[in-house]
């Protein structure tokens, strides 16, 4: 296990078994996003996408709860000694905090899961539809919130919830704004797997774990085409592909799944023994 130093006890991070695994520390407040906890988890997403020794990242939440938004207690409290910004440098300066936390996180290096054990709500919930995957206790739900707090949605949700549910649904979920439980989300495909709430924290670093002692630079290659699909034709896709497909032939994982594959073995992509 690799601790990694946030600046701060309101986000931990440790590398293990491949895994990246970011933790939400503020359980008093379901995790809320606040003045120290965002710039920490912006500056730890940078640091581990130089990580190699990274296959996969799991973002969670201590205690009950993933990330129940913004925090609210946190809000207009700046200081009055400070001059007033304009419109113009507010809106430049929320789209610089948005890019550099879902942002980053969408075009992470290797693949991302978020693990829920409870609530995700506003830009909560953003964060966890800006990961490849999301994995939830059966306790756990997803909650727009926005229109409960009179703000119209920030931090991605409403680009990355329609590219996952449909337009109609998305719409319902804001506009509405109900408590979709996990297994409803099961069913409609934002979450991968729901895990008993007993086991969850286990279940889902494993789930994470099995992901990165997989081919990471081909896993890697298969995250840009399918981001790069979503806005562009199919002949760039299908030459982004060759591309890809191309550079993964010459190297080492297609080379040790090759081996693998002539001696009846399963493929140790990373030097050591691959998972049952």
């Amino acid at each position: 296990m690799q601790p990694i130093d946030t600046g701060t006890d309101e986000l931990l991070c440790q590398i293990r078994d491949r895994v990246a695994l970011v933790t939400l520390n503020k359980p008093m407040k379901k995790n809320a996003l606040g003045d120290i906890l965002s710039p920490a988890l912006r500056q730890v997403l940078l640091t581990l996408q130089h990580h190699d020794d990274v296959g996969c990242l799991m973002i969670t939440g201590a205690g009950d709860a993933f990330c129940a938004g913004g925090d609210v207690s946190e809000m207009g409290n700046s200081s009055s000694s400070q001059p007033l910004k304009t419109k113009q440098e507010r809106v430049t300066e929320l789209t610089e905090r948005q890019t550099t936390l879902t942002g980053r996180l969408y075009h992470f290096p290797t693949p991302t899961v978020a693990a829920l054990p409870g609530a995700a709500a506003g830009a909560g919930l953003s964060i966890a539809l800006a990961c490849d995957l999301r994995v939830a206790a059966d306790t756990a739900f997803l909650l727009t919130a926005f229109r409960n707090i009179g703000l119209s949605g920030d931090y991605g949700a409403t680009w990355f919830l329609p590219q996952l549910v449909g337009m109609a649904r998305a719409k319902s979920l804001f506009y509405r704004s109900k408590r979709l439980l996990a297994p409803a989300a099961h069913t409609m495909g934002l979450i991968d797997e729901v895990f008993p709430a007993k086991t969850f924290q286990q279940d889902a670093f494993d789930y994470a774990r099995e992901i990165a002692h997989g081919p990471t630079q081909a896993l890697g290659r298969m995250k840009q085409n399918l981001h790069a699909g979503l806005n562009q034709s199919l002949e760039a896709s299908l030459a982004l592909e060759a591309k890809h497909m191309i550079e993964s032939t010459s190297g080492t994982e297609a080379q040790e799944a090759i081996r693998a594959f002539i001696s009846k073995r399963k493929p140790h992509f990373h030097g050591s023994k691959p998972l049952d």
